[in-house]
């Protein structure tokens, strides 16, 4: 029994470890080389900012207390690169795919808060 417990703790955490694999090397990119991105903007403090905010949203994401916070955070970042992509002609259906298995991988670990709550009647 305590096997079943641990490998269904493992599947559950994977989706959102895989996440945070995309995400930290991708901050970690943008704060220590933003004057080598090729991005909409040439602000490399700005490019700097958004390292850090992603940086910080991923920690959020991976603590349970905050992951909803985390989680909208990613997913909002992630959309509005989706929109940056179809903007310069880029393939972003794979970006897409990222937005989903964020959202994804936060219901896997919490799904009771994509539940709306139920309203008991008191008579």
């Amino acid at each position: 029994m305590k096997i079943e417990n641990v490998l269904k703790t493992v599947l559950i955490w994977l989706p959102s470890l895989i996440i945070s694999v995309f995400f930290v090397p991708n901050a970690l990119d943008k704060i220590l080389h933003s004057d080598e991105q090729d991005k909409i903007t040439s602000n490399s403090t700005l490019i700097i900012i958004v390292g850090v905010i992603l940086l910080i949203a991923t920690v959020l994401f991976l603590i349970n207390k905050t992951l909803i916070l985390g989680t909208t955070l990613l997913a909002l970042y992630m959309t509005f690169i989706v929109f940056v992509h179809m903007y310069k002609g880029k393939p972003f259906e794979v970006v897409i795919l990222i937005v989903m298995a964020t959202i994804f991988a936060a219901y896997l670990r919490k799904p009771e808060l994509f539940h709306p709550k139920q309203k008991t009647e008191t008579n």
